[in-house]
């Protein structure tokens, strides 16, 4: 499956999190050190989901930048 991310700048660094799995969030010094441990937190947080025998949602989250100006 491929679920958005959404990375903000932070004071110490970058935060992340996926917005149609709620709770699935990563922090990190880099943006790339942000971006494995996303990876790596929606992984644990769909195992979590399996194991409670919950259902895994459908990416629903649609990401696009828009030019104005």
């Amino acid at each position: 499956m491929r679920y958005a991310v959404l990375f903000e700048k932070t004071d110490t660094g970058y935060s992340a999190y996926v917005p149609d799995l709620p709770g699935c969030i990563a922090a990190g010094a880099t943006l790339e050190d942000t971006a494995q441990l996303m990876r790596e937190a929606i992984e644990f947080h769909l195992d979590g989901m399996r194991e409670d025998g919950e259902p895994i949602p459908e990416p629903t989250t649609i990401a696009e930048y828009v030019i104005v100006g």
